[in-house]
């Protein structure tokens, strides 16, 4: 009976991992035109910036201040990307785990594929439901980055 649980915690892992994957797809489709504007938009506005600062007229600490501040946009921009990143990831953890958790009890319940079938749909779910969540946080994303469509 051992195996026979073995093939199929094989064949689970399996599985969601290509639900996993279809979530880093989406995400990376959904988040590139984000990523773009900060990537290219917002750096290439900060060298320019940056480059200005260089003068000979003003002094070391004056440069600095001045580099440092070109930086900021891009700065903001990336934390607050990462800072949604990490609350969708959680949102997805949290969920997965619920989903972790109703299949450990079913295995206790039932035997053999129900349990199976079941952490699937829940994962699926879970999933299905994160990646319809994708477009409102790139939308809360682009609107605070005055990112125009």
């Amino acid at each position: 009976m051992d195996h026979i649980a073995a093939l199929e915690q094989q064949m689970v892992s399996e599985r969601l991992r290509k639900k996993l994957s279809e979530v880093n797809t989406a995400a990376q489709t959904h988040l590139s035109p984000v990523q773009d504007h900060i990537n290219f938009t917002l750096q290439k506005a900060y060298f320019k910036c940056a480059h200005e600062c260089f003068d000979r007229t003003r002094r070391q600490e004056e440069i600095s201040n001045c580099v440092e501040h070109c930086s900021v946009p891009v700065l903001n921009a990336q934390q607050q990307f990462e800072n949604e990143m990490a609350k969708f990831q959680e949102r997805l953890n949290r969920s997965l785990m619920v989903c972790q958790d109703k299949y450990e009890a079913a295995k206790q319940q039932e035997i053999g594929s129900d349990a199976v079938n079941a952490l699937e749909s829940c994962v699926d779910q879970s999933i299905q439901d994160n990646i319809k969540a994708l477009p409102h946080l790139v939308g809360r994303l682009k609107a605070s980055l005055s990112i125009r469509d």
